[in-house]
């Protein structure tokens, strides 16, 4: 019997629009691809949630992704990445794969920035958790990561600001800081921060990389699905979007991402 699988969509959440910036470089690198995105809009940010909570509401969205016969789970936030995939991994089983947003830039920097010094922004569960830091440091090639929270930029940009002046007062403030200096890359840990790339770009003036997130887990989501022959070869249904609690910014978000408008589901997670 020939192996359906390859037909199923890749699922994909977050507590709100960052994961749209994984989901659209996702639709570009694989455009035969249906997506099912979940949005955990009651209970964003995750960045400053407990991780026993995140890990709540990664099992109850994981449910929904799986009873829409996910061949792939993407956990498209790094604070659920950080406090959540080794127990997502081991609640799916063998019933999907299950991929995160840390792993493919650990790679990444791995690869391009041997010897050299590296800064991290993203949420506090994110920085606290250390997670960039351990996987970063087992590639033993002397790479120094410097961290830094940041958590009002990812609750600002699901409030819309952001290529305003309110906005760069906050980015300002936040990569002056003293543990962001001599730093040669900057790392985007958290998957909103794609939307404010030329902000954080123009205060840098070309001397430090912005590495760009959603454009790397993208590519590794398509090395995934061709090394397990996963990949799809033409797209049978439009893409599902999911909310667990119904925002008009994640509405207008949704259009802006993908060019078009866009049929949100209402889910809650608890009822």
């Amino acid at each position: 019997m020939e192996d359906k699988r390859n037909t199923y969509p890749i699922g994909v959440f977050d507590s709100g629009i960052g994961g749209l910036t994984v989901a659209q470089a996702i639709v570009r690198e694989l455009p035969q691809e249906r997506l099912v995105y979940f949005g955990d809009t009651a209970h964003l940010p995750y960045g400053d949630k407990s991780t026993a909570a995140i890990q709540a509401y990664a099992v109850k969205i994981c449910d929904l992704l799986l009873r829409q016969h996910c061949k792939v789970i993407l956990i498209a936030c790094n604070s659920a990445s950080a406090a959540a995939y080794e127990l997502v991994k081991e609640y799916v089983g063998s019933k999907a794969r299950v991929l995160n947003v840390i792993d493919p830039v650990v790679e990444h920097i791995g690869k391009t920035y041997a010897g050299k010094t590296i800064g991290l922004i993203g949420t506090k569960q994110t920085v606290n958790s250390n997670v960039y830091l351990k996987k970063v440091d087992a590639l033993g090639l002397d790479i120094t990561l410097k961290s830094h929270a940041t958590p009002l930029l990812a609750a600002m940009i699901e409030e819309g600001f952001f290529n305003d002046s309110i906005s760069e007062n906050v980015i300002h403030a936040y990569l002056s800081a003293p543990e962001l200096q001599g730093i040669e890359a900057l790392i985007l840990g958290c998957t909103h921060y794609p939307l404010i790339k030329k902000q954080i770009e123009n205060y840098y003036q070309g001397k430090v990389d912005v590495l760009d997130t959603s454009q790397l887990v993208a590519k590794h989501v398509r090395g995934f699905l061709e090394a397990n022959g996963l990949v799809s070869d033409q797209l049978l249904r439009d893409h599902a979007f999911y909310v667990s609690d119904f925002t008009r910014s994640f509405e207008e978000s949704t259009r802006i991402f993908f060019k078009r408008k866009v049929h949100l589901e209402h889910y809650p997670l608890w009822e």
